[in-house]
């Protein structure tokens, strides 16, 4: 059965997913975070990048969200999608990211700001400086230089590719030994400073690996498995937690490139996280709110002015054929959209960013409904995402009139 595409109004009409910015939930739409308390409590601002890429960013955030600290957030361009502010270089000459001011006074480099949040506010169950936090950041560090000799360094031969390999699963496996001394599934006997340290980079070995070597970081090693099974326990983690498309393509702007091996399993592992399905990829094993679907129809419609301004394609016929999609994602009812309505389509469905858009399964959803109705326009395929930049994706696009 067909049906024709609801208008914005009507659209809007069903788009009820409500959330609470500043009370409620860890979000990234927030500007100003209360967790009940008033405005004249906050102290701290944090300066984050705009899309929520930058895995120094998540650290600060994460620790805020966790200790409840009042705070502002100040969003602030990458370079690798766009051009930092002039409000920023002035108070950051560098560019940056993160930042916090506190009471005033800005501090720069994440494991600063951690040790300075701590000072001020106390530690999250366990210091910065303790003896046992300290080897763990060692440990993560190590992590950190074996993924990045592995994914972003061309090989020259076969028996490189695996010695890289080997040598990254054997930092796993150290990593893998600490966890298993613990009496639960965190990395020390309560949660605290180290999960959040360890949090942003094994996000991003998760995806790019899963993406660019056909390795399921999570899947092939037991103890980090639960470690990733309890964070997704945490309402903190799930508000700052982005999935394998956001990461597979923005990491490599960031990191200097990331190199795929083209193996048969990665091959498979790619096909999967660029055209789906998304509900099937281990980025996410929490269960699905029933909000999912509504939160992404309100997330669209809410931007669906500049989503329509952004796009290469004729902006009659992006109207015509998103409003086809999100019909199809909120009825389950076939809207066929407009005759090379395909590229115009495909080209949002690749550039969802989560969460900055919204959370993993609310993108799912939207991703679904946008390829399932340009498969009905035509099977054209888009233009590979740049991996030099990602400028397709500046924030200033967003803000001009």
């Amino acid at each position: 059965m067909t049906t024709t595409p609801l208008s914005w109004k009507e659209l809007e009409a069903v788009s009820h997913f409500q959330f609470d910015p500043i009370n409620g939930h860890t979000n990234a739409h927030a500007r100003l975070r209360l967790f009940g308390q008033t405005e004249a409590d906050v102290r701290v601002t944090l300066f984050r990048d705009h899309h929520a890429w930058c895995p120094y960013c998540q650290k600060i955030w994460l620790w805020l969200e966790e200790k409840q600290i009042p705070y502002r957030i100040e969003k602030v361009t990458m370079f690798c999608y766009g051009e930092k502010e002039n409000w920023y270089k002035r108070i950051v000459p560098s560019g940056m990211l993160p930042a916090i001011a506190i009471d005033g006074k800005i501090i720069t480099e994440s494991d600063e700001i951690l040790m300075a949040l701590e000072r001020v506010f106390g530690k999250l169950n366990q210091s910065m400086n303790d003896n046992s936090v300290l080897s763990l950041r060692k440990l993560e560090r190590l992590l950190f230089r074996a993924w990045c000799t592995w994914l972003c360094y061309p090989t020259s031969s076969m028996r490189q590719e695996q010695d890289n390999r080997k040598q990254f699963i054997n930092v796993v496996a150290m990593v893998e030994e600490a966890l298993s001394k613990t009496s639960g599934a965190y990395f020390l006997d309560q949660f605290g400073i180290v999960d959040i340290i360890f949090t942003p980079y094994v996000e991003r070995m998760h995806a790019s690996l899963y993406y660019y070597k056909g390795y399921a970081l999570r899947e092939e090693n037991s103890y980090l498995s639960q470690w990733f099974d309890d964070m997704e326990t945490r309402s903190t983690y799930k508000g700052t937690q982005s999935d394998f498309h956001t990461h597979a393509h923005d990491l490599p702007p960031q990191m200097g490139g990331c190199y795929g091996n083209n193996e048969p399993q990665t091959l498979i592992n790619k096909t999967r996280v660029d055209h789906g399905s998304w509900f099937g990829l281990p980025d996410a094993k929490y269960s699905e709110p029933e909000t999912a679907p509504t939160e992404a129809l309100h997330r669209v419609v809410k931007h669906h002015q500049n989503i329509i301004r952004v796009n290469p394609e004729n902006d009659n016929l992006i109207d015509e054929a998103l409003r086809c999609a999100l019909t199809y994602m909120v009825t389950k009812e076939v809207c066929i959209p407009p005759v090379g309505s395909d590229l115009a389509l495909r080209y949002l469905c690749d550039r969802i960013s989560v969460p900055r858009d919204m959370s993993i399964y609310a993108a799912k959803h939207l991703r679904r409904a946008l390829e399932t109705t340009a498969a009905l326009a035509g099977d054209r395929t888009s233009p590979p995402l740049p991996t030099k930049h990602r400028r397709d994706q500046d924030p200033a696009n967003f803000t001009k009139i």
